[in-house]
């Protein structure tokens, strides 16, 4: 795994819709609403149920045309590139790879999150790798330059190039903007379309991104995204990581356009049975799981929030893109960073490494032609 460390704050730039809001607009439950949903499903042992069954075809895991045309949906529509946080100042870039496209996205010196396809307009090398902070950006084959609005600043030798017409080769950008504390980016379609149009405040401007881990995966992308999406699993698949703590086979989950929030009971959640409903707090007693559609997710932990996006590489290869972040303030009180650290290295260190075996685990069975379909019952509602 490659791994590059960065803090700072930033103001989120670009119009958002707050929790309430979102409750309104989107029917989400309110937290003391979610809270006595899951009181009901643990006094009348039961949880959320799907409407059918779902047979999925195993050739969706398999097809090199499914893929492409896959791809072409994320290409199309919104995704979450990154979080706001990872972009907390003047020059502070994220280049990576999404739908199998080089792309850079930074925060110029008026404020504003801008994204390019990341390939110099000389010779097509990446002009950025990773993340840091930047005047401009330097391609390392010629060292022709770019600003932080893309805008071709300095040719090296331009005698040699008598006749070049520097407004034709800026570099060339791609739709971005800021909604909830994340980037989306879109190269296609308004950005008003898929996810984003929504998305409610999930990351505020008090968190600090401490982490960002790239992992790599012998896996179809949607394996590792079903990993999560259900908690049918948690006793067999996390019998001595995330069971002690949790509940087997017990969730929340609501939709809201085509995202989906599921929520994942602490037993500890007992604690406040005797709370009144108007006093009830979610903070440390269940983990909010906000799935972006297609590819990214937002777990809202105890001690620390993380940001996913699968990045589909190969209909059997698969990249995560791990970002970390520090929870929101708490009755005006940051979270204890050691706490923090703790508890994301115990999410990530155990029931993540858990969810990657089982989905390669499954990867490697389609090989051996077992099963024409797999079978969804209607405890792995997710969507």
């Amino acid at each position: 795994a490659s791994r590059c460390r960065r803090s700072g704050r930033t103001r989120f730039a670009g119009p958002s819709v707050s929790r309430a809001e979102a409750l309104a607009v989107y029917g989400l439950m309110s937290d003391a609403d979610v809270i006595q949903r899951v009181f009901d499903h643990i006094d009348n042992k039961t949880t959320d149920l799907a409407d059918r069954v779902w047979r999925e075809p195993v050739a969706s895991y398999l097809s090199d045309e499914h893929f492409a045309d896959e791809l072409e949906v994320f290409r199309r529509l919104p995704t979450v590139f990154c979080p706001s946080a990872a972009l907390s100042e003047p020059g502070s870039y994220v280049a990576r790879s999404a739908a199998g496209v080089p792309i850079v996205a930074v925060r110029g010196g008026d404020g504003k999150v801008r994204a390019f396809y990341n390939a110099c307009r000389h010779r097509g090398m990446m002009v950025a790798e990773g993340m840091g902070k930047v005047g401009a950006f330097i391609c390392r084959y010629h060292a022709w330059a770019y600003g932080l609005d893309g805008r071709l600043k300095h040719v090296p030798g331009d005698q040699g190039f008598p006749e070049l017409d520097r407004d034709a080769h800026d570099l060339i950008p791609v739709q971005a903007e800021e909604r909830g504390g994340l980037v989306f980016v879109t190269q296609k379609a308004p950005l008003s379309e898929g996810a984003m149009a929504a998305v409610p405040d999930l990351l505020s401007p008090d968190q600090e991104l401490f982490d960002f881990v790239q992992m790599h995966d012998p896996a179809n992308w949607k394996l590792v995204v079903e990993s999560a999406m259900e908690g049918y699993h948690i006793k067999a698949l996390h019998s001595k990581t995330f069971y002690p703590y949790g509940f087997d086979n017990l969730n929340v989950v609501e939709t809201y356009g085509p995202n989906s929030r599921l929520v994942f009971p602490f037993r500890r959640i007992e604690k406040l049975r005797d709370t009144a409903p108007e006093d009830r707090h979610p903070d440390g007693m269940l983990t909010y799981v906000y799935h972006l559609f297609p590819n990214a997710r937002v777990s809202m932990l105890s001690s620390h929030h993380q940001l996913i996006i699968i990045e589909p590489e190969a209909p059997d290869r698969v990249r995560w893109d791990f970002f970390r972040l520090t929870p929101p303030a708490r009755d005006g009180k940051l979270v204890d960073k050691a706490m923090t650290a703790k508890d994301a290295d115990f999410v990530k260190d155990t029931g993540i490494v858990e969810d990657r075996e089982a989905a390669c685990s499954i990867q490697a069975g389609l090989a051996t032609a077992a099963n024409t379909h797999f079978t969804f019952g209607r405890y792995e509602k997710s969507a």
